[in-house]
């Protein structure tokens, strides 16, 4: 058997920076084992699998390396990318996803695409993990959880930059990632994202904990529109808007790969 494969990077517009994404267009669903394995041999952040259904709305499930994943932004944003390259008279789908339900994604004029996300405002912990404190360099000022991941939030700056992990520790934390972000000059919050339990060590962009960080930013900042940078190496530019109940959140993506894969 032979399938299409895309590698996407999102997030940016300039190859080798935001985050990649592997995209397959299935015209009838895989095994989970089988997607598993492609996405393991892939060794990317997420690979997205995509199926048309009767009613026009695409199915979509991701997997990490190691494991499937219930949300991605990036590979989401990855896969909208790839079925507007494909179709330039669509301008906007619906993914729905188990965990997630259903995703709006429409292709803008600036190049951008703009999904709509639930919105998942964390909420702050009763106790602090201590897998979490042993976890990190820099003790954060608060600590708040929602469905995907401990969010650390950091006095400055600089201390997003600078902090070491303990992965070991982090990886205790499980099923749950873990965030690190605060406020910024340039931005209007930046973040770094630690996923040892369920993809790796650090991913370059994470679109999905936006739809979590954006909520916490717009209250403390008091604005709905933000600006958002993910500090990793590769780096990443999020527009984020915060609605009651949703969090639209908008990015670029460059074609790095087209190909296929023989299984």
């Amino acid at each position: 058997m032979k399938l299409k494969i895309y590698q996407i990077d999102a997030f940016t517009d300039t190859v080798f920076k935001g985050n990649y994404a592997a995209v397959i267009i299935l015209k009838e669903w895989l095994s989970t084992e089988l997607m598993q394995q492609i996405a393991t041999e892939n060794n990317l952040s997420e690979t997205a699998f995509v199926f048309k259904n009767t009613q026009n709305i695409y199915e979509i499930r991701w997997f990490s390396p190691i494991t499937e994943i219930d949300f991605c932004g990036h590979a989401t944003l990855a896969a909208a990318f790839v079925l507007f390259k494909e179709n330039e008279s669509l301008e906007k789908v619906i993914f729905t996803a188990k965990a997630v339900g259903d995703l709006s994604v429409e292709k803008l004029d600036s190049d951008y695409i703009q999904m709509s996300f639930p919105n998942r405002k964390p909420k702050v912990v009763d106790s602090i993990p201590q897998e979490l404190l042993n976890g990190l360099s820099i003790t954060p000022k608060e600590v708040l959880l929602n469905q995907q991941a401990y969010f650390a939030i950091l006095s400055k700056e600089e201390d997003v930059y600078s902090v070491k992990t303990n992965l070991n520790e982090l990886k205790k934390l499980a099923p749950y990632d873990v965030v690190v972000t605060s406020k910024s000059t340039e931005y209007d919050f930046i973040s770094r994202y630690f996923w040892p339990a369920n993809g790796g060590e650090e991913d370059p962009v994470t679109g999905s904990i936006h739809a979590g960080l954006a909520p916490y930013w717009a209250e403390k900042l008091n604005k709905n529109e933000l600006i958002a940078h993910q500090a990793s190496k590769r780096g990443g530019l999020l527009k984020c808007k915060v609605l009651e109940d949703k969090v639209i959140i908008s990015g670029q993506a460059v074609l790095y790969l087209e190909g296929y894969i023989t299984i």
